[in-house]
């Protein structure tokens, strides 16, 4: 699992301006989107948890709240679906959250101070640049509109591939745009490719069935890897760390029992999500599954930092991060090896 090297980018590229109809949502309409999603647990210490509407991100809070663990160590969650990390990270920040998920493409948010990572979920290999039916390479976007979830994995795909193709972002008409508007606005072929996800992209392609795929993650494991995250407001894990234990006590449970049952919590995510369990099935295939016993390890031997050392790198070139910074001050590995025991 781990990854040699670490990508070298060039200096990010000033955005053009673009006129689509279809983007403008602020951060706090994209904030007003977010729906709850009720409590799970008669009673306890209440927990305020964010995740995102696709496995990775809710298939360990759907176990959570289906095997009754919320319960288990004293807890009762209030569980909020957001469409992106970064918003997540915003409503920790103001204490509107207390812990969530986040993607890769967002880790440089924690590594600049503003959360904690509390616990690695899985290493994603869900992003892709698609493009629309007859652009057949990177080259082929040269002067193309391309939109992006902007500081998400999405924009971190585009940013590797075009690397990769000797290519930056100048190249392109780059908009930012939310995620359920990039769905709606390649179907009406009002833009011509995105940096996206799994399984929303599955949507586009049944809408768009020539969507063509131009890069996936795996075209990059030999320099960087793409670890998902559980992550809490540095709040939390300063003044509550007895909170935060309890909380990493459930998700190792949850992630034991996703690991031995992984058919069971796609169908319990499935459940969850109102969609599919064929649908979850195939979310579910594109990422790799790491049980409590391989994250205890990678902790402690520090094959996690390294990730996230490549990945801070990645952020640096790109200007999200202004130096390089040790993963110890926002991951707390040894909380969640500690945690339960």
């Amino acid at each position: 699992m781990t990854r040699k090297g670490h990508p070298v980018m060039p200096p990010r590229a000033t955005r053009r301006n673009h006129s689509v109809a279809l983007v403008g949502l602020s951060t706090m309409a994209l904030l007003a989107a977010c729906g709850g999603e009720g409590s799970s647990g008669a009673s306890g210490e209440k927990v305020r948890f964010g995740y995102i509407n696709d496995f990775n991100g809710a298939s360990l809070i759907a176990i959570a709240d289906a095997k009754g663990l919320w319960k288990k160590h004293g807890l009762t969650a209030e569980s909020k679906v957001f469409t992106n990390g970064p918003l997540q990270i915003q409503a920790l920040g103001t204490d509107n959250l207390d812990f969530g998920y986040i993607g890769p493409g967002a880790m440089w948010l924690p590594a600049s101070g503003q959360a904690k990572v509390v616990a690695i979920n899985t290493l994603g290999n869900s992003d892709r640049v698609i493009a629309q039916p007859g652009i057949t390479s990177m080259q082929g976007l040269k002067g193309k509109t391309v939109a992006v979830p902007e500081g998400t994995s999405g924009d971190m795909i585009l940013s590797l591939a075009l690397k990769k193709a000797g290519m930056t972002k100048d190249d392109l008409e780059v908009v930012p745009m939310d995620p359920s508007t990039i769905v709606s606005a390649f179907s009406a072929k009002q833009i011509d490719a995105a940096g996206f996800w799994y399984p929303a992209a599955a949507t586009i392609k049944k809408q768009v069935p020539g969507m063509r795929e131009l890069a996936k993650n795996t075209d990059f494991e030999d320099d960087v890897s793409f670890p998902t995250a559980f992550v809490a407001s540095n709040k939390v894990v300063a003044d509550q760390p007895e909170k935060a234990g309890k909380v990493l006590a459930v998700l190792r449970e949850a992630i034991a029992f996703r690991s031995t049952h992984t058919d069971e919590a796609i169908e319990i995510t499935a459940d969850k999500l109102d969609v599919p369990v064929e649908q979850v099935r195939a979310d579910a295939a594109n990422n790799k599954l790491l049980s409590v016993g391989e994250l205890d390890s990678l902790t402690r031997d520090g094959t996690i930092a390294t990730w996230l050392t490549g990945m801070n790198d990645y952020f640096v070139e790109t200007g999200k991060l202004k130096e390089p910074v040790d993963p110890e001050t926002y991951y707390t590995g040894d909380l969640f090896t500690g945690a339960g025991k």
